[in-house]
């Protein structure tokens, strides 16, 4: 099995930081966290930070050069640095990974239970 937990949410003023994490755990042969996603009340879920091959990084444009997405693969860990909040950016938060529990079985998509970010006066 496979389990991603997100935590680092909470409330915060406008011009805050928080730092969100995506921890992958469980049983498993491989796995790969890919990024983050939002999603705002009444709302699509929405790509926030990824990275893509090549070792880059893709933002989305409401985020770009306030936000950064690291990862710490000794511990299976995504980071997900905000700063510069606004209240846009309130929703839930969640990370998504790709993985295997098994070295011969099909690679699967997996998503955390999100974790909530308020920006708010």
């Amino acid at each position: 099995q496979v389990q991603l937990v997100e935590s680092g949410g909470g409330l915060v003023q406008p011009g805050g930081s928080l730092r969100l994490s995506c921890a992958a755990s469980g049983s498993f042969f491989s796995i790969d966290v890919k990024g983050w996603y939002r999603q705002a009340p009444g709302k699509q879920r929405e790509l926030v930070a990824t990275f893509i091959r090549g070792g880059s990084t893709h933002y989305a444009d409401s985020v770009k050069g306030r936000f950064t997405i690291s990862r710490d693969n000794a511990k299976n860990t995504v980071y997900l640095q905000m700063n510069s909040l606004k209240p846009e950016d309130t929703a839930v938060y969640y990370c998504n990974a790709e993985g295997q529990i098994r070295s011969w079985g099909a690679m699967r998509n997996y998503w955390g239970q999100g974790t909530q970010v308020t920006v708010s006066s």
